[in-house]
């Protein structure tokens, strides 16, 4: 079975519901995981993707805030969401595929503005979400499984604009990165992009803040696609498609691809 799946956070699901329309018209990825969808799950608007042929969806949702959801052209199962750091977020859904291949979904806080957990409780949250996650694959390690969304972390040196002016900037602070790979350590995860794409400058998101976001190109990598290492050998093709990010009304992320052979 070959597929191709996009992970995207839309910030708003019904707000933007026309770029979602659009990447599924143009690109046509077989999966489709959205973060930040911000609706209850009855309100995302599924009557145009299925007019797309994405008629299967799991998704998890609450008013306003957070949301995730995985669309598909194939059948899915719906595998379950976690509540991690007990906040009673919409953060994670999983899906298993026909195959049996289980994507994991998530939508990790995003640590508000001080990389200091005693003065900042949503960075503590960010990092007790990471490590109960951590905790689960060490607990049981995950096999023929993706796992892909809005990570809100850029882990290496070439996931940001400037490391070093960033070294302090929640989302690229040392301790979120080794929590990011304490993750990864735990279930055997690949990240997929990266062994794609080994070196360079790579971004998936770039600040609504940036009178021309494409000239300052300040951009840092917090979407990822992580496959299991029995499956990540058949991954490839990985692209970010930039160009989404200047569609009308865009999220301020960008859909990261990758497809798999399996």
């Amino acid at each position: 079975m070959s597929f191709t799946l996009a992970t995207w956070n839309i910030n708003s699901v019904r707000l933007r519901e026309a770029i979602v329309l659009q990447l599924l018209r143009d690109e046509a990825p077989d999966v489709l995981c959205l973060q930040e969808c911000k609706s209850p799950v009855d309100l995302i608007p599924t009557a145009g993707f299925a007019d797309l042929g994405y008629p299967h969806m799991v998704a998890r949702g609450q008013k306003g805030y957070n949301g995730v959801a995985i669309l598909s052209k194939f059948p899915l199962e719906d595998a379950g969401g976690l509540d991690l750091a007990q906040l009673g977020h919409a953060r994670h859904v999983a899906g298993r595929l026909p195959n049996g291949v289980t994507i994991h979904n998530h939508y990790v806080p995003a640590g508000g503005d001080v990389p200091d957990r005693e003065t900042n409780e949503k960075f503590g949250q960010k990092l007790d979400y990471l490590t109960e996650l951590r905790d689960i694959f060490a607990a049981e390690k995950p096999q023929r499984s993706i796992l892909v969304g809005d990570l809100n972390i850029a882990p290496r040196e070439d996931d940001v604009w400037d490391h070093k002016k960033l070294l302090k900037i929640v989302s690229h602070t040392p301790i979120e990165v080794e929590h990011l790979h304490d993750v990864m350590s735990a279930g055997d995860w690949v990240d997929v992009t990266r062994q794609d794409i080994p070196d360079g400058l790579l971004y998936s998101w770039w600040s609504y803040r940036a009178k021309d976001w494409d000239a300052a190109d300040k951009g840092r990598r917090l979407d990822h696609v992580w496959a299991t290492s029995d499956i990540s050998a058949s991954a490839h093709s990985s692209r970010v498609l930039r160009a989404a990010r200047g569609w009308e009304k865009p999220s301020d992320h960008a859909p990261v691809f990758a497809s798999f052979d399996l």
